[in-house]
C-alpha cells in the first residue's frame, strides 16, 4: 500500500493539531478513512467542506474512491478560505 504524506491547511490544521502526517492509502477515500479514524470530532466535520489536491492537481467532482494515490504521494487539504 503507498505510504502518502496528508497535509492540513488552516481550519483543517487546526483541527488536526498538526500540519501534516504519515498515511497508508491506495485511495483518497482510503486516506480519508483513515484521518477520520485517527481524528474523530471536529477534522470529521472540517472535511466535508474542504477542497483536495493529489500531487498537486485537483480532485474535484471525481469520487475519491476512484482517486489513486502514489507512493511519496502528496493529500493537500484545502478548507474553504475567506478573502483573496
Amino acid at each position: 500500500m503507498p505510504k502518502v504524506t496528508v497535509r492540513y491547511w488552516a481550519a483543517a490544521k487546526a483541527a488536526a493539531g498538526v500540519a501534516e502526517e504519515p498515511y497508508d492509502a491506495d485511495t483518497l477515500a482510503g486516506a480519508l478513512a483513515a484521518v477520520c479514524a485517527r481524528h474523530p470530532g471536529e477534522l470529521t466535520r472540517v472535511l466535508q467542506r474542504c477542497s483536495f489536491l493529489v500531487d498537486g492537481d485537483p480532485v474535484g467532482t471525481r469520487g475519491h474512491e476512484t482517486v489513486r494515490l502514489a507512493e511519496g504521494g502528496t493529500v493537500e487539504v484545502l478548507p474553504p478560505f475567506a478573502g483573496g
